[in-house]
């Protein structure tokens, strides 16, 4: 185990995926500075109780990801604007609170291997599927999502379609919180089925409702 710093934060922070941040509160622009004259590594973990800032610490679920620093801008008042990528699962055992902003002892959590060739055939059954929820999104609103080059590696699949799903930041938990990437993928299958049923049942809701009459005075 090793002690690491912990930004409870209500995102669900997910191997490979980036996480840009403006730190702004005294205690958080305490940490990412240390980070900065350290190994720029800290740990996100949604929280399970309490709020973001200008509070008491929040309390963050036992299982995040570690956000390594990759780019950063210092502004006024020294805040900054960070630029992460999320790197490794950790588990919390312990949690500090004698600093103004929390500490973890943790240890990694890596996700189990699988078989590769089981695998390989369900993210075959992802890819499709995550493509036609972005496409469908799209037709709503535009949202800043590429799905045209997914990864080829099942794991960053999994993670990256994990994070892609607009829904509860404690669904997203439950998926973070799975054993392997398998189980990831295999638990991402149905909701990729569901929510893009519910995307297709509200576009067409929309196409099917009158046109309103345009007033003229």
């Amino acid at each position: 185990m090793f002690e690491l710093p912990i930004f409870p934060l209500n995102t669900v922070l997910f191997p490979g995926m980036p996480l840009p941040l403006h730190i702004f509160e005294a205690r958080y622009k305490e940490m990412i500075g240390k980070c900065l004259e350290g190994d720029r590594l800290f740990g996100v973990a949604l929280i399970k109780r309490g709020s973001e800032a200008l509070g008491p610490l929040a309390e963050p679920y036992s299982i995040g990801c570690t956000a390594k620093i990759v780019d950063y801008q210092p502004l006024q008042e020294g805040r900054f604007q960070i630029s992460c990528v999320g790197e490794q699962r950790f588990r919390i055992h312990n949690l500090m609170d004698d600093l103004p902003h929390l500490v973890g002892e943790v240890e990694y959590y890596p996700f189990v291997e699988d078989n590769p060739e089981i695998i390989e055939i369900a993210a075959k059954q992802l890819i499709p599927k995550v493509r036609q929820y972005i496409d469908l999104l799209n037709q709503i609103e535009p949202v800043d999502l590429e799905a045209g080059n997914l990864p080829q590696d099942p794991l960053l699949l999994g993670c990256l379609a994990s994070s892609f799903l607009q829904m509860p930041p404690n669904e997203k938990q439950n998926l973070l919180e799975f054993g392997s990437a398998l189980e990831l993928i295999n638990a991402s299958i149905p909701i990729y089925t569901r929510e893009t049923a519910f995307l297709r049942a509200f576009i067409d809701h929309g196409k099917n409702q009158p046109k309103s009459e345009v007033s003229q005075n």
